[in-house]
């Protein structure tokens, strides 16, 4: 049965009673088995590392994974969303190094592997039930017990077969790279490290020459801040298309050539030196210099020691000459690499080893540690005239967070796999998939592609997947193992697992020779794992060949977009060098979450709310939809503000959530008053002819055909705008603009129609949003599926809104022509309302007319068919229309914005100010089209000026007219004051105190109260305006309206004294109504006729089904001891039937008040008859002077002179004591009367028969009166 909906929501609580009912159903999993045999959709998720919680980029992700894989779901396909842990790699050692003290590979080989992979084990799945409770309380359906880990013996094992297709393809090979150095560690580390500690250093700051060999005079000048790298100079490069200069410095008489820009860097002022010649950077490719040192000359047969040009050379420091020294920068490295003056795969110039010291290539600093040796090379090139500057130079440099030591670029020995060669193949697969946001597949991530580099795949580290390389001690010989079938055919040994600490001591014979074969002690980097996933998660090619072949590439991903370098280029390289193809059909790319400053999210800083307590304080659906409804879905940055948040309830929820509890209520008072069981059949409903109905419906339609085109093309950031505006069409026009239709004011039939509309509309709504807000549609739905009629329910379980399928589109309700209507109208209003706030003229107070001018006469024909709505909501008495502005006299006048125009146009602004005042109303008009005009040569903008309508007084008569347009319509408002409609908004205003008074005492608009009131002055000016619109009033409240005072017996609910119009407005509302006339006719409370058929015997009867109204509500099981019990009947085996329905202990009986059931021992009734009477006389009863007792509430009853029909036997006693239990007064003295003045009382002398349908009176005694 549906059940009332409360005023108030917390929508935390809700969700996670929400979270119960889902734990309960099992609701994730039962989605999956109901959707086993439909077409599969194939999802893979990115692995997080579970080592730290998750942060609002992984919610972010998250929710944007969790509304794809839903709407793929309910668009009626099957799809597995298993959760992945990335448990490799450097954030894990990185704990443990830090916990366990750990400096570097000493360490680790004092510990040993095994012991050290132990704990790296241990704390891989730290916060693992962290993750899983804050993604399950976000609303995210995601399998963690099916989840995969790149730890699992078998996806390592599919990590392998890919490194093997790929070793057998010829794709892999041992070379170096360049990366950060740890000397005091003797080892590389990840640029994550790197990046851990940063410090302000002072290092040395040299210029040094580089003599051409044409001409040795001319020298060009290079910088830098690390002397320790010059004896490994190869070349140095200059930027192509920055110009450069040959001078000449006066004092000494040398030529150099320099960057023109960084003159600054030799020389203070420009009278040091004459500038000889000018040339772009690309005059200087291929020229040969000097050597610094003899140290590898023999590197000239490969093009050493020339200038080489690359973009990477700027102009904000240095000289615009670049030493190169290719095994200690990345830059270096690469460039020296595409002029061939290194090979990748050559025998490196690295005189340096792994605790930072020459060796003794370089013979004059052999043994030296490098920073110690800078200050001993600076001297050295100074004695050769080889230096021209040496200073100092301040900068932020990384150091070796475990040892705090400087760190030093410097090649390492590397397994690559080979990329260049597949970047046209790259490109072609990446055209092939389909990005959200466009830009970023042709911009960054297809930049990224056309500047790939061969990918260095190798770690030197302990806890990873092993790379599955067994060589000879010279390389020569090398076996590459793509399983663990093939490992234990080779070495004869039984695998268990395949970390370090498993398999590093296995040996394979060698087939060349050489001894045994060893395993490469290095491990693959985590981003090869994570690359590897669409095969490692499922183990392929091991298991699951055909069901993965199927179902690649998957049809959608999505991660941040600072996996462009990260998730999506290893995914795209390997599935590429595999199968030639893309590994993924749809990604959605999401921009970073910031700080609310800007700045980057810092646990330090403490610049961010944490995600717990905002899902705590607002819930996980204002949370997703202020992340989804924002900037950051088109791959843009998002400042977070909590404020968003908060708003999100404001303005989406709390109007949704409102006309959801308004359709609920007027349900049940439909139920309740006419006795109408509201079940709603989308087949069988009634069509309506109210065209605020048609609109809604078509609307609705419109946005389900949007949605669908939108969610299919993965625009979530399309889609989520139009929803949150849906809200505000349903809440905002249809619901306030029909409120008296859905309370039944209208009659019966008007209101079935509108609220069979709101229901449609808010179910279509429902079931659009689950993916989007999973719980407040679901804490809607579990209420409002009692109302749909059994028999239209197609699905078979129907228990969660998650269940349902997405709503056809029924384009036979789409009406563009009534869309275009009420959008019209809107705007009207909308202007309407702008006049309003700025003439300061609230929506109470009527006005005599609103004009509203428009070229287009269609158009105003349209807006002609909803008057009615445009007159009730301007609250106004005449819509005039017109396609003539002139006839109202209406011309655009401008004014210049002193303070923007002021300071941008300085002396000139006078003169433009006054040729703005003096523009016509023509041009102004073309101005509003375009957004710019040409004043006095300057070009202004909607900015720069304020227009305001001006009318001729002479063309418009006496009429004050307030004009506002949108460039299409123009709106003028009549604001002449009147003072009829002053008085009226003065009722209104009166109107409005008791309704908010009504909503704060929580009223419901079925609860009966009466109101009184008191306005001090007496005969003063609201007192007059009350008096004279008092059924005006009463119109609206719908409830009894009194002057004070207060009767001392009424049951007062709530009181406000407040002021208006300069008088003292006391409110008081009482529970119950004091009018006679107010109580409603008939009996006063719900009852139902009964026909008895039972025991040989017919008998007619009457049950009340509530006594005093409100109180002692009649279920099925006491309706029949009751019946039992009156009717005197000897069988406990009762069966009553409506309209040859047997009732149940479902049935809601108040439903059915007023009507005829038939009672007997368990055969339906032959014959029905329904009787329009009462079988039985009855009296009313109304409490006067006190509230009733023992638990009860209400003051109205009522008590049948007889029962079962017929049976006459009640006496003035037996009237006193049912009185008296009706309202719990058995030890109270009470007085019946016909009246409420006490004047006719009742007596033991006094006909009962006579009394039958009036109201008694009851009046309580006080103890020693006489009764």
């Amino acid at each position: 049965m549906v059940q009332p909906v409360p005023e108030t929501i917390n929508f935390p609580a809700e969700e996670e009673q929400i979270l119960k009912i889902w734990k309960e159903l099992d609701c994730f999993q039962e989605c999956l088995k109901q959707s086993k045999n439909k077409p599969r959709y194939t999802f893979y998720d990115g692995p997080p590392f579970a080592t730290g919680l998750p942060h609002y980029g992984h919610i972010l992700a998250g929710t944007i994974k969790d509304i794809v894989t839903r709407f793929a779901h309910q668009s009626g396909f099957s799809v597995e969303r298993r959760f992945g842990w990335d448990c490799h790699g450097l954030p894990v050692e990185y704990e443990i190094d830090k916990t366990l003290g750990i400096k570097g590979p000493e360490d680790v080989a004092k510990m040993g592997i095994a012991e050290y992979n132990r704990h790296c084990r241990s704390i891989v799945m730290r916060y693992s039930g962290e993750w899983e409770t804050a993604i399950t309380r976000l609303g995210r359906w995601i399998d963690f017990k099916n989840d995969y880990k790149t730890l699992y013996p078998s996806f390592m094992e599919s990590v392998w077969w890919v490194f093997k297709q790929l070793y057998d393809k010829g794709l892999v090979y041992r070379g170096v790279k360049v990366m950060p150095f740890s000397t005091a560690c003797n080892t590389p580390l990840s640029n994550f490290e790197a990046h851990q500690n940063y410090k302000d250093v002072q290092d040395p700051s040299v210029i040094v020459t580089f003599p051409l060999e044409e001409d040795e005079n001319i020298s060009l000048v290079a910088w830098t801040t690390t002397p320790w790298t010059l004896p490994s100079n190869l070349a140095v490069c200059v930027s192509p298309e920055y110009q450069y200069v040959k001078i000449k410095e006066i004092s000494s008489g040398n030529i150099y050539i320099i960057m023109e820009a960084r003159l600054v860097a030799l020389f203070k002022s420009d009278t040091e030196y004459n500038i000889l010649e000018r040339f772009k950077g690309i005059a200087l490719k291929g020229k040969k210099y000097k050597p610094l040192f003899d140290y590898f000359l023999e590197c000239k047969e490969t093009g050493a020691f020339s200038v080489l040009v690359d973009n990477y050379v700027k102009e904000e420091e240095g000289t615009g000459v670049v030493h190169q020294a290719p095994y200690f920068g990345a830059d270096d490295f690469r460039v020296c690499v595409d002029y061939g003056i290194i090979q990748k795969d050559s025998s490196p110039v690295c005189p340096v080893d792994a605790s930072g010291c020459f060796t003794a290539e370089v013979k004059d600093f052999a043994g030296q540690y490098v920073k110690d040796a800078d200050k001993n090379i600076i001297k050295y090139l100074k004695d050769k005239g080889r230096l021209v500057h040496c200073s100092t130079f301040n900068h932020n440099y990384p150091f070796c967070w475990r040892s705090d030591t400087p760190l030093i670029y410097k090649a390492v020995p590397s397994w690559f796999v080979r990329v260049e060669h597949m970047v046209d193949k790259l490109l072609e697969n990446n055209d092939k998939c389909y990005w959200v946001p466009e830009f970023v597949r042709e911009k960054r991530f297809g930049n990224w592609l056309k500047d790939a580099r061969d990918w260095a795949i190798s770690r030197n580290r302990y806890w990873g997947t092993p790379i599955p390389l067994w060589v000879s001690e010279d390389f020569e010989e090398v076996v590459c193992v793509g399983s663990v079938a093939e490992l234990e055919d080779l070495s004869g040994i039984k695998i268990e697992d395949l970390h370090r600490e498993s398999v590093d001591h296995i040996t394979i014979p060698s087939h060349g020779g050489k001894g045994v074969l060893r395993r490469v002690s290095e491990v693959f980097d985590c981003w090869f794992e994570s690359g590897s996933m669409p095969y490692a998660q499922v183990h392929y090619p091991f298991e699951n060949r055909r069901e993965f072949e199927d179902s690649f590439p998957a049809d959608f991903i999505a991660e941040g977009i600072d996996q462009t370098r990260g998730w999506f280029y290893t995914l795209l390289v390997l599935s590429t060098a595999l199968f030639g193809k893309p590994p993924f059909r749809n990604v959605i790319v999401n921009g970073l979450v910031l700080a609310s400053d800007g700045q980057k999210m810092s646990k330090r800083k403490k610049n961010y709310p944490d995600p717990i307590n905002i899902v705590n304080k607002y819930g996980a659906d204002a949370l997703r939809l202020y992340l989804i409804n924002s900037p950051v879905v088109r791959a843009e940055n998002l400042r977070f503000k909590e404020d968003g948040v908060r708003d999100v309830l404001k303005d989406v929820f709390l109007p949704w959530y409102n006309a959801y509890r308004f359709l609920i209520q007027n349900v049940q008072k439909l139920q309740k008053e006419e006795g109408i069981q509201f079940l709603y059949n989308e087949s069988t409903v009634e069509d309506s002819n109210n065209i605020m109905d048609k609109w809604i419906l078509s609307f609705t339609q419109s946005l389900i055909q949007f949605f669908k085109t939108e969610m299919e093309a993965y625009r979530l950031y399309t889609v989520v705008p139009r929803l949150v505006k849906f809200v505000d069409m349903l809440t905002n026009w249809y619901v306030r603009m029909n409120r008296k239709r859905l309370k039944g004011e209208t009659g019966t039939e008007d209101c079935e129609r509108a609220l069979e509309t709101l229901f449609a509309v808010l179910f279509y709504m429902c079931r659009l949003m689950a993916p989007f807000t999973p719980f407040i549609t679901e804490l809607m739905y579990q209420n409002l599926r009692h109302l749909i009629d059994p028999s239209s329910v197609e699905n078979k379980d129907t228990s969660c809104i998650h269940y349902l399928m997405l709503p056809q589109v029924r384009e036979s309700i789409i009406d563009r022509r009534i869309e275009t209507a009420v959008a019209q109208m809107q705007s009207v209003i909308e202007l309407g309302r702008v006049i309003r706030d700025r003439k300061t003229l609230p929506v109470k107070y009527p006005l005599k007319e609103v004009v509203v001018i428009q070229k287009d006469s269609e158009a105003l024909e349209e807006i002609r068919s909803l008057e009615k709505y445009i007159l009730e909501e301007l609250n106004v008495r005449q819509l005039t229309l017109s396609t003539d502005k002139d006839k109202y006299g209406i011309r655009l006048k401008a004014e210049p914005d002193h303070m923007v125009l002021g300071k941008r146009l300085k002396g000139a602004f006078k003169s433009v100010a006054a040729a703005i005042k003096g523009l016509q109303s023509v041009q102004l008009e073309e101005f509003q089209k375009s957004g710019s005009i040409i004043v006095e040569g300057h070009e202004l903008h909607e900015e720069d000026l304020r227009l305001m309508y001006t009318f001729d007084a002479s063309t418009a008569g006496s009429a004050q007219y307030e004009a506002h347009s949108d460039f299409q319509a123009l709106v003028l408002l009549d604001v002449t004051p009147d003072q009829s409609m002053v008085d009226e908004g003065v009722a209104r205003e009166v109107i409005n105190r008791i309704q908010k008074l009504r909503k704060k005492a929580h009223l419901v608009p079925s609860d009966e109260i009466t109101i009184y009131y008191s306005s001090q002055p007496t005969g003063e000016y609201l007192d007059n305006v009350i008096k004279n619109h008092t059924d005006f009033i009463l119109g609206t409240v719908k409830s009894s309206l009194k002057l004070y005072p207060v009767p001392n017996s009424a049951e007062i609910i709530i009181q406000e004294k407040t002021q208006l119009k300069g008088s003292n407005l006391d409110l008081t509302l009482a529970k119950g109504t004091s009018d006679v006339g107010a109580l409603p006719l008939g009996l006063n409370c719900a009852y139902v006729n009964l026909k008895v058929s039972v025991d040989g015997k017919k008998q007619d009867g009457v049950i009340l089904l509530e006594n005093p109204r409100g109180d002692n509500i009649v279920n099925l099981i006491k309706l029949k001891n009751m019946i039992i019990s009156i009717f005197r009947l000897q069988t406990s085996k009762l069966a009553i039937f409506h309209e040859k329905k047997e009732l149940t202990n479902e049935t809601d009986l108040m439903i059915l008040s007023g009507k005829t059931v038939y009672v007997t021992a368990g055969t339906a009734p032959e014959a029905i008859i329904q009787s329009e009477n009462l079988l039985c006389k009855y009296v009313n009863l109304q409490l006067v002077n006190a509230k009733p007792q023992e638990c009860l509430k209400g003051t109205v009853g009522a008590i049948l002179l007889e029962n079962p029909a017929g049976d006459t036997g009640l006496t003035y006693p037996g009237l006193l004591h049912e009185t008296a239990k009706v309202f719990g007064l058995r030890s109270k003295k009470l007085r019946l009367c016909l009246d409420d003045a006490k004047a006719e009382g009742i007596t033991n002398d006094s006909s009962l028969k006579l009394l039958n349908t009036k109201t008694i009176y009851i009046h309580v005694l006080p103890r020693t009166a006489e009764s």
